[in-house]
């Protein structure tokens, strides 16, 4: 069994890989009832299409905060991770798709005397 850990934004994904028939949980359900976009669903198995190894895992997977989006791509980084450890070989491959680097953008914080972390409030003359 190999344990990875993905991360974007705030979501963090946590994913135990072993030998199997290519079943997918997510949070104790299914990746078809987690992930319902067929867009997002692509997203997480990309690693797996990359390198042709659909089917050849069963992933349990436990993903915590953020929004739908960070999570599926957390996740995503995770199981790039995760055939990188069972296989040094896959490296080069998930590399050049960019699935192993972390994403370093961030929401800025919102800073007092502002709107939002940059816009100003309005400004009246009069």
């Amino acid at each position: 069994m190999i344990n990875t850990i993905g991360r974007r934004k705030t979501s963090v994904a946590r994913l135990y890989m072993q030998d199997g028939s290519g079943k997918i949980t997510v949070n104790e359900r299914d990746l078809a009832t987690y992930f319902p976009t067929e867009v997002l669903q692509t997203i997480v198995k990309q690693p797996l299409s990359t390198i042709e190894v659909v089917g050849n895992y069963d992933l349990n997977i436990n993903v915590d905060g953020g929004g739908i989006k960070g999570q599926a791509e957390a996740i995503r980084m995770a199981i790039a991770r995760a055939l990188v450890e069972a296989d040094a070989d896959n490296r080069p491959e998930l590399k050049k798709e960019g699935f192993l680097t972390r994403d370093p953008r961030m929401v800025e914080r919102k800073k007092y005397g502002r709107r939002k972390a940059r816009r100003r409030f309005q400004f009246s003359k009069r």
